[in-house]
């Protein structure tokens, strides 16, 4: 295996609104290897995207804060450092792509201008040679005609378009872990299908580490290495992409996988999970999915199960497996 370059250990994030105190993240470990894809799974609003900012310290504070855990990039916990190694790390070592590209690039400033700005707060280069950086990356991405492509403006590009210029944007400094914020939600499926790809490719040469935050089973199993089903600010199941997909043991897992509309299968309604997501800090006591389960005992209203050791390398938190294997301290 190799080395981790991104451990994420206990990791708590809460928001401290007039209504009280609100885990976002409650507790959350995981661990990112060089050169792999890890997906993290799970509906709106169960803090996926909060892990994520929480990693690059973008968290607004007020009214969120990392309250808890550790946050090991290469061994040093980004938790604790100050905001001015923050901002050498980010970008450079660390980057990100988010969700929308339209509310991420400005729109005053061209194309060419913000990846230079990228290249050159991290490198000491003339303009002259960031540009040609700057043409070389838009041409990595598949972006054609990068000479004038620099030139132009983000409203004058289309959201395939503008959803590479992030990914050059994040790619020019060859960071060594990569984090990817829902970044084909806005595209049409064969763009969506380009940018897995280009995402892939990038992976491979660089042997970037990629951490992939979606709620589409489709884009994990194209991309993805290894799984992270997360559900309510807790990690629910994780285990490789083939074991998750084709043998889900967390019941949240399973009603994911069986709400997937199937091409061979006639169906008169697709099947979805009862309920929905409970509010972060709405359940203090017991399993938080319990309201939702199909397997619910009553223990499951009282207590909350640990995350498990079920099979070599696949955890999962349910009382179903947690007598079958020992407790993990990972």
């Amino acid at each position: 295996m190799a080395e981790v370059v991104l451990e994420l250990a206990d990791l708590r994030t809460h928001f401290f609104t007039e209504s009280g105190e609100i885990p976002a993240v409650d507790g959350v470990s995981i661990k990112v290897h060089k050169g792999e894809v890890v997906g993290i799974v799970g509906e709106s609003g169960c803090g996926k995207s909060v892990t994520s900012l929480s990693v690059m310290k973008l968290v607004p504070n007020p009214p969120g804060k990392v309250v808890g855990g550790q946050i090991l990039f290469k061994g040093e916990d980004l938790s604790k450092v100050s905001m001015k190694r923050m901002r050498k790390i980010r970008g450079n070592e660390i980057a990100m792509i988010f969700q929308e590209p339209m509310t991420s690039l400005n729109p005053l400033f061209t194309i060419g201008d913000q990846i230079i700005e990228a290249i050159r707060n991290h490198s000491k280069v003339s303009k002259k040679l960031a540009k040609a950086r700057a043409v070389e990356m838009l041409n990595k991405v598949g972006i054609p005609r990068a000479e004038e492509i620099v030139n132009e403006y983000p409203h004058q590009l289309s959201g395939g378009m503008r959803q590479r210029v992030m990914i050059a944007i994040a790619m020019s400094c060859n960071p060594e872990v990569l984090i990817a914020d829902e970044p084909t939600t806005a595209l049409d499926v064969t763009i969506q299908a380009q940018i897995l790809d280009l995402m892939r490719t990038l992976n491979k040469e660089n042997e970037t580490a990629v951490m992939l935050i979606t709620h589409d089973l489709g884009v994990v199993a194209e991309i993805c290495d290894r799984v992270v089903v997360m559900y309510c600010g807790k990690v629910v199941e994780e285990g490789d992409v083939r074991t998750i997909l084709k043998n889900p043991e967390h019941p949240y897992t399973k009603g994911l996988i069986r709400s997937l509309p199937k091409i061979h299968q006639k169906e008169k309604q697709l099947y979805s999970i009862p309920g929905q997501v409970p509010k972060p800090g709405s359940i203090k006591k017991g399993c938080r999915f319990a309201a939702r389960c199909e397997s619910v005992m009553t223990k499951c209203y009282e207590k909350d199960p640990e995350l498990t050791s079920i099979k070599p390398n696949h955890l999962c938190r349910c009382f179903l497996y947690e007598e079958e294997g020992g407790k993990t301290g990972d």
